[in-house]
């Protein structure tokens, strides 16, 4: 098989910065300051972060940001503090943390300890926001879905762009090479295989990568 072919079931969700602006209200200053001072560095980044696409996103960064921008972009937490945050955060891939709420107080987090449900902060008595994260965690999974929806016209349809896959022919709507498509169906691979690797695109969309790979052969 061509080396060019990706291994079956290491296809991760990733988001570039352009998409966690869209997802999380942060902009890209804010990113890129708490990237540069190490508050929150994306889970894979290029050395040299002037590169495009030098700073990708996991789904789990992507809910902890959502949270993070809510603590101090509605609720003022100082960065401080929201380093503290930030390192809870970072296990969120543990399941306690799916029904685990912050509570906001005079500007500091107080965090629930899911087995004891002790405060770590001394409570005054005075009005606590909660976070549940379980709720931040479906908004975001609906939001991503929202964002992936590839409009009807795309279907089918092969485009290029030098900010993507370096003006290689992708799949339009998609950052999937044309030359993946075409190395699955030389590998030997159904269109219902490659398909199977691609759950977002269609036949429409494997025949259309097929076509262009023979057009661009005769060319």
């Amino acid at each position: 098989m061509d080396k060019d072919v990706p291994t079956p079931g290491t296809i991760v969700a990733a988001f570039t910065e352009e998409h966690v602006q869209r997802l999380t209200g942060l902009s890209a200053r804010q990113l890129r300051y708490w990237d540069r001072t190490d508050f929150f560095v994306p889970s894979f980044a290029e050395e040299n972060r002037r590169v495009p696409y030098s700073r990708v996103y996991s789904f789990k960064d992507l809910v902890a940001l959502r949270v993070l921008s809510v603590l101090r972009n509605q609720y003022g937490v100082p960065l401080r503090h929201l380093r503290k945050v930030a390192d809870k955060l970072s296990h969120l891939a543990d399941d306690k943390w799916v029904t685990t709420t912050l509570y906001v107080l005079n500007r500091k987090v107080v965090f629930q300890d899911p087995d004891s449900e002790e405060l770590r902060e001394v409570v005054s008595g005075q009005y606590v926001i909660g976070i549940p994260l379980k709720t931040i965690i479906a908004d975001t999974e609906r939001d991503v879905a929202q964002l992936r929806r590839r409009p009807a016209e795309k279907i089918g349809m092969i485009e290029r762009s030098r900010r993507v896959a370096h003006n290689a022919p992708v799949v339009a709507g998609t950052r999937i090479p044309v030359s993946a498509i075409r190395n699955f169906h030389e590998a030997g691979y159904s269109v219902a295989q490659i398909l199977g690797e691609y759950p977002d695109l269609t036949e429409q969309d494997v025949a259309a990568a097929l076509s262009d790979g023979k057009n661009s052969a005769a060319a």
